[in-house]
């Protein structure tokens, strides 16, 4: 790990860092300059971005002083900067705080936020958002939340306070319940558990069930409400497979409205923000792991119902 960061948190986040190799474990014809070695680095910023940099002192060593690029390369040297940013379109729902102590704080998501800063998403995310929010540079995700799902996330006011946190969601010691909007099928019976095994293959936008391997992802399924030709379902998941709860009601015929993904894959530019998802984490139930109080969280928010004819 590096040492203290010498630059301030920016935009809700951490500086970047790099650090040199060790002495004679640098490859052939290994750098004349830090600015050879910078370029090398961060090959997608280009030796024009990193000239951009440096010029502007954005590139620090170890007490804060900028960097020229022109200093002579040395070893085991550690170099702290802040990441450009692209101009992010400001998703144009808010995040609302549903409770905080001085252990934990349980946000409520809108749909299109990101959870943690990443890709294409990073000011447009609930850490950036809640850090800046709360005046809390060291808030944490316990767990994590699909952009495209709305509901309950659980963040740590503190790094010391997260792994406790963490593992009653690794563990599986946590209650979730959802909510989606979806066609009415009166001749599909429920409630009803539904099983299948979940791929998620890297670079492919849908997970896949795959019949013929054992079940790894399990859903209970219910009917909620009924408005004409369409329904809202409570789904109570067992397991925490990537898109499992989309998955498993297309499974059954009903794909959750507003799904740019299942059953097919939608050409749904990523900053548009006109058709929501309708899927909500509407509950959290859990034991606390550090005081062992029993602790529950209801979202504040609703679905979309369709207008009904």
């Amino acid at each position: 790990m590096p040492p203290r960061s010498p630059l301030p948190p920016r935009h809700g986040l951490q500086a970047a860092w790099l650090r040199t190799p060790d002495r004679g474990k640098e490859p052939p014809g290994a750098w004349a300059t830090m600015r050879d070695f910078l370029v090398a680095r961060l090959g997608p910023l280009g030796a024009d971005g990193v000239d951009r940099m440096l010029a502007a002192g954005e590139f620090v060593d170890a007490a804060g002083r900028p960097l020229t690029g022109a200093e002579a390369y040395t070893p085991h040297t550690f170099v702290w900067f802040h990441r450009e940013l692209r101009a992010e379109p400001r998703v144009p729902f808010e995040l609302r705080v549903v409770y905080a102590d001085e252990r934990i704080v349980v946000v409520d998501k809108p749909h299109f936020l990101s959870t943690i800063p990443r890709g294409r998403h990073v000011t447009e995310s609930v850490v950036v958002r809640a850090r800046q929010q709360l005046d809390l540079p060291g808030l944490g995700p316990a767990h994590r939340l699909d952009r495209l799902t709305a509901g309950l996330v659980l963040l740590t006011t503190e790094p010391r306070w997260r792994a406790a946190y963490q593992q009653v969601f690794e563990h599986r010691l946590v209650s979730k319940r959802y909510l989606a909007l979806a066609n009415h099928d009166p001749r599909l019976a429920l409630p009803r558990t539904v099983r299948s095994h979940i791929v998620k293959r890297r670079g492919s936008l849908q997970a896949q069930e795959i019949p013929s391997l054992d079940p790894n992802a399990e859903t209970v399924v219910e009917r909620d409400e009924v408005r004409g030709r369409y329904a809202r379902y409570r789904l109570t998941p067992r397991t925490g497979r990537t898109h499992q709860l989309r998955l498993h009601l297309n499974s059954l015929g009903l794909p959750i409205l507003g799904d740019p993904l299942y059953p097919e894959v939608l050409d749904v530019d990523i900053d548009d923000f006109s058709t929501p998802l309708q899927l909500l984490a509407a509950e959290l139930e859990f034991t606390d792991p550090v005081d062992g109080r029993p602790r529950r969280f209801v979202s504040e928010r609703t679905l979309d119902w369709p207008m009904v004819e």
